[in-house]
């Protein structure tokens, strides 16, 4: 009985389709580690890496240790700060003459005492009356006129009968600490009860800020109507909820006053409504994709957002494969010295500064014709091909920033009631807040009195009259 012995070449054969298997294992097995390192650095995305507010940061990373030499700095003022002290009220501004105190006798030695020609020293203290809230009743008579056979009564003045149970002074009370403090009407019953002494029930309440809000109608239909006429426009938005329906606060950011807007919608028809189909201003934005189509069919100027540009750049180095790291560090190089000359503007003559800024962005713009990238760096990479030069409109364009922090500073007012308040329950609800969070960031933005403006308005609409103007007065 003879066996058949397999020939060399057959072995060979049989270890090569084996390596061949291997290999296309090895592949396989590396092809999903590395889609599963890139799941887990998007899922692990932060504040630095990406657009995700700080919030969001469940684990915040220690903070970096002092340079090498330096102690740790202490709470509390530093060493070499200049101290700040309160200025004391003129007397004008007292409710009743000083009250003196004297010494009638030497504390040590019980000795008689000469008036020392020293200035006395001042202490101002500010308290509030027992009981903030005072009530005034208004009586309209009656007189019977013989010839009709009428009983007839005395109309209450105008602003008197609008305003009914509040007054003005704490109907602007009441609106600024819905607004402005975030306050629930909950808790604003409790404030009046226990601190002015008034009893209003919730419902009230809501009618209240029903007034408020109807008094700033005008005026904010006079920023709505003044933006498509801005040079300059910085835009974000945020998530917002009515009664559990997604929904999205939109911030329209000019140089003198702020407008937020609630709109269902999250796309350019937003932008085309609002700012219309002409808008000849220069949009200062991130990169959504609304943004990029208001731009792409209406030819919109736009400054893209150059911090999130970098926050994108910051995640292609949390990834594993070494092109994306090489795209993201070598890119994050050419931002950094860019922001390098931004910041030397007003050490630099101007020729120097602009030359410095111009080779700045060239070596930006050159990331965009790199081909041998990493597969999270492509989209950056194409990116900056497509739209690289939107990230640079703030050099022919004064007063332009190239990045869209101050919109976003703006916003984070709207996020922090959101967390409080949860939303709203109706459009009327959407109509107060879109409102009072315009008043407060632009009365915040002309360095105004939000209480003050809220006064004006409201004191303006009892009288039946228009409400003053949040646009900066010209001249």
């Amino acid at each position: 009985m003879s066996t058949t012995t397999p020939t060399p070449c057959a072995n060979c054969a049989r270890l090569q389709a084996q390596v061949l298997a291997l290999e296309q294992a090895v592949a396989a097995l590396t092809q999903e580690v590395q889609s599963l390192q890139q799941r887990l650095a998007a899922a692990t995305k932060d504040s630095s890496t990406s657009s995700k507010p700080p919030s969001s940061d469940i684990v915040k990373p220690p903070k970096p240790a002092p340079p090498a030499g330096q102690a740790k700095r202490k709470r509390g003022g530093q060493p070499g700060h200049t101290k700040h002290e309160r200025a004391l009220l003129p007397p004008g501004q007292l409710a009743q003459p000083p009250i003196e105190h004297r010494l009638l006798f030497c504390p040590d030695c019980q000795g008689n005492l000469h008036p020392a020609q020293i200035e006395p020293r001042r202490l101002q203290q500010v308290e509030l009356p027992q009981t903030p809230a005072f009530a005034v009743e208004h009586r309209a008579y009656a007189g019977f006129c013989p010839r009709c056979a009428k009983v007839h009564f005395a109309p209450f003045p105008e602003e008197v009968s609008a305003a009914g149970l509040v007054g003005p002074r704490l109907t602007t009370l009441i609106a600024y600490l819905k607004g402005a403090c975030h306050a629930s009407f909950s808790t604003i019953r409790k404030f009046l009860r226990d601190v002015a002494g008034v009893t209003i029930s919730r419902g009230h309440l809501v009618k209240v800020i029903a007034k408020v809000s109807e008094a700033l109608a005008g005026p904010y239909q006079e920023l709505l109507q003044s933006l498509p006429e801005e040079d300059i426009l910085n835009v974000d938005e945020t998530g917002h909820k009515q009664s559990g329906q997604r929904m999205w606060t939109w911030c329209f950011r000019a140089s003198l006053y702020t407008l937020f807007k609630i709109d269902p919608r999250r796309s350019s028809a937003v932008l085309i409504e609002r700012l219309g189909e002409e808008f000849d201003g220069v949009l200062g934005c991130d990169y959504f994709g609304a943004y990029r189509r208001y731009m792409r069919e209406l030819g919109v100027e736009v400054q893209f957002c150059l911090a999130h540009l970098i926050r994108d750049v910051r995640y292609l180095l949390t990834l594993s494969d070494e092109r994306d790291q090489l795209f993201g560090s070598g890119l994050a190089s050419v931002l950094r010295k860019l922001f390098e000359v931004i910041h030397r503007r007003g050490e630099l003559p101007e020729a120097e500064f602009r030359q410095q800024l111009e080779q700045a962005r060239r070596r930006v713009l050159w990331y965009g014709s790199c081909s041998n990238v990493g597969p999270g760096s492509a989209k950056l990479a194409k990116r900056l091909a497509l739209h690289g030069e939107s990230y640079f409109t703030f050099l022919t364009t004064p007063g332009m920033e190239p990045t869209n922090n101050v919109a976003e500073q703006a916003i984070r007012f709207v996020v922090l009631d959101r967390v409080v308040t949860q939303g709203t329950r109706s459009e009327k609800g959407n109509r107060w807040c879109e409102r009072i969070w315009s008043v407060i960031a632009t009365c915040a933005r002309q360095g105004r009195s939000v209480f003050d403006y809220l006064y004006e308005a409201v004191v303006a609409h009892f009288h039946g009259a228009e409400a003053p103007s949040l646009l900066p007065a010209e001249g």
